[in-house]
């Protein structure tokens, strides 16, 4: 990404040059770094608000009640993790998170799932178990991470925010679509996810009836040979 945008950044220097405009091209590099940094500090408040909110769901027992409520979701979402697990307060406060727009509250929870998913799949391996190779995803890790990238999500913090600061008269005319758009991407991440794993589960049972019928076939020839 830094070359991209070094290479950007030339080639619009090089062409205001060659083409006699490099005095705008100047102007519009000011006036962006304003723009930035005026960006920023509208930001750092929201964040600091929402994020300030999330904590006082969090101290007052709010997030734990709906991490609670979520549970159902998650035997669904993910069957296969435990349910004393503490991978699954994770993933529920990462979807909460997401689900209200706190991208910002999100990433720590989402990373700490991830190292917690990890942790199971190295259990998973001292016991035995089915697991997949060290230093490789599992199943429910891909499964998170699908969910993750399509969050529904009912406050678009962020792109209000943005809206707002660019002047927009009704910064949360965004809300309707925006709700719209990510429950058609959730949509689409659950269906998705549940048919791998329904693909995934009858590749595995079709295994293993071979097997079964290998076995059979092969007891049956070593009887009939000692007859």
């Amino acid at each position: 990404m830094n070359y991209l945008w070094g290479g950007m950044i030339l080639i619009g220097i090089i062409y205001g040059t060659v083409t006699g405009h490099l005095e705008e091209v100047s102007e519009a590099a000011i006036q962006s770094s304003k723009e930035a940094v005026s960006l920023c500090v509208v930001m750092a408040g929201v964040t600091a608000l929402w994020v300030g909110m999330m904590r006082i769901a969090e101290k007052s027992g709010l997030l734990e009640a709906m991490e609670q409520r979520m549970q159902p979701v998650l035997n669904f979402l993910f069957p296969e993790i435990p349910g004393n697990h503490p991978s699954r307060k994770s993933i529920a406060t990462n979807l909460l998170a997401n689900i209200l727009g706190l991208g910002w509250a999100a990433t720590p929870a989402g990373l700490k799932a991830m190292e917690e998913l990890a942790d199971l799949e190295e259990e998973r391996r001292r016991k035995k178990q089915r697991a997949v190779a060290v230093g490789a995803a599992s199943n429910e890790m891909c499964d998170f991470l699908i969910l993750n990238i399509s969050s529904l999500q009912l406050i678009p913090v962020n792109i209000i925010a943005f809206r707002t600061e660019y002047g927009s008269v009704t910064p949360t005319a965004i809300v309707g679509p925006a709700i719209l758009a990510t429950a058609i991407s959730t949509g689409a991440a659950v269906l998705y996810i549940k048919t791998k794993n329904w693909m995934a589960r009858s590749e595995k049972a079709n295994n293993i009836f071979t097997k079964m019928v290998l076995k059979n076939e092969k007891a049956s020839h070593i009887m009939g040979e000692s007859k």
